[in-house]
């Protein structure tokens, strides 16, 4: 992997300020049990944190991004230092005026290198760190420059109004659905402007076919059958804030559970190989793998899933997502890895981040009882 994306693609910014992955359906693929030990990319840190809620022994968290650690890192201090509303607040998911002073209240529980790079950025903490990166830069431009375009504000609002899915189906048909919806839609979620402006373009190179059209259905299905007034990937696109709609790892019902088990959450700069080649004997449960085959060829791909089934405990769950290329184990792994498909399109049909096309999980078999031993 090190050689196949990492000297590719420029991970010395914040690329993504949120985790743009659905905890809910991930925490239910990964069925973690209590006392497991989860491996985790870690991103801006949501969904690490939010693995703590099934009470792992511990939580080991790596990136290949030292700004991603950062964003992780402040979101422990926030849950160690601030309340729960103004742990949102530094996040920006409710409106504030006080962001620096709760990054203030953060910064003793920073490592030297994360405190720097947080004081270098200080109009970062003031739009909230969750507005940080390039992919959320790349949706506040898609929400100030065209959506305005496309509908009035009190349309927007309309949108995120309960209803119920015979309403939704009905208010996107007639109201949403326009012609300008669907053509300036094509033309901002196009692999050219989402290359230069929201992900690396590296991260297309194994990606074949128009991108657009695949992410306009997976969109009608989030506006016109799934809630989208309960849906916080959406709100944040179309209006800057969580409002009511938060994920997983910032409910508040969540936030002690989280905050009493931070110290099983460790991090730490470098890829899934690094981790693999590290001495020991560890065997892991559960692997939260975000969406990384996307930036990697096939045979890599299966180099990467032969080495994780190694380091894993028999029945250990693998969950990851497709957003573009598709992947998952290879028939040369169907002794190593069994496919829970009928689990994971279950699980898709209700993600709330909806841009991904499919939805993988895959339990590690006991290479002992393998009828092929």
């Amino acid at each position: 992997m090190n050689e196949t994306i990492a000297h590719r693609a420029d991970f010395s910014r914040i690329r993504y300020a949120q985790c743009w992955e659905d905890a809910d359906i991930l925490l239910e693929g990964l069925a973690i049990r209590p006392g497991a030990s989860c491996v985790s990319i870690a991103s801006a840190g949501e969904n690490s944190l939010a693995l703590l809620i099934r009470d792992p022994a511990r939580v080991i968290a790596r990136d290949l991004s030292p700004s991603q650690l950062a964003c992780l890192a402040l979101r422990v201090a926030g849950f160690r230092r601030l309340q729960h509303g103004e742990l949102l607040e530094l996040i920006g998911a409710r409106p504030s005026e006080r962001r620096l002073d709760w990054y203030r209240a953060c910064r003793e529980e920073l490592d030297p290198e994360t405190r720097a790079f947080w004081d270098a950025h200080p109009h970062l903490v003031e739009a909230g760190i969750g507005s940080a990166g390039k992919f959320e830069r790349y949706f506040a431009t898609f929400r100030r420059r065209i959506l305005p375009c496309i509908h009035r504000r009190k349309t927007v609002t309309a949108l995120l109004t309960s209803r119920t899915p015979a309403e939704r189906e009905l208010f996107y048909e007639e109201t949403w659905n326009t012609w300008r919806w669907r053509v300036l839609f094509h033309v901002f979620y196009s692999r050219t402007v989402m290359g230069r402006m929201g992900r690396d373009p590296s991260f297309f190179d194994h990606v074949e076919g128009a991108v657009a059209p695949r992410i306009l259905a997976r969109t009608r299905h989030a506006l016109a059958v799934l809630d989208p007034s309960d849906n916080p990937y959406l709100h944040w696109i179309l209006t800057g804030t969580h409002g009511e709609a938060l994920p997983l790892a910032l409910r508040e019902e969540h936030f002690e559970t989280i905050r009493s088990r931070l110290d099983r959450l460790t991090w730490g700069l470098g890829s899934l190989e690094d981790l693999l080649d590290e001495p020991g004997a560890d065997r892991h449960d559960a692997w939260n793998l975000s969406d990384i085959f996307e930036y990697l060829p096939k045979d890599a791909t299966e180099t990467l899933l032969r080495r994780i089934a190694d380091r894993s405990a028999p029945g250990a769950r693998l969950a990851y997502w497709n957003m573009l290329a598709p992947r998952s184990r290879p028939d040369s792994l169907a002794d190593r890895l069994r496919p829970l498909d009928e689990l994971a399109q279950s699980l898709h049909s209700r993600d709330k981040a909806f841009f991904y096309s499919r939805f993988v999980i895959e339990e590690v078999e006991d290479i002992e009882k393998s009828p092929a031993r």
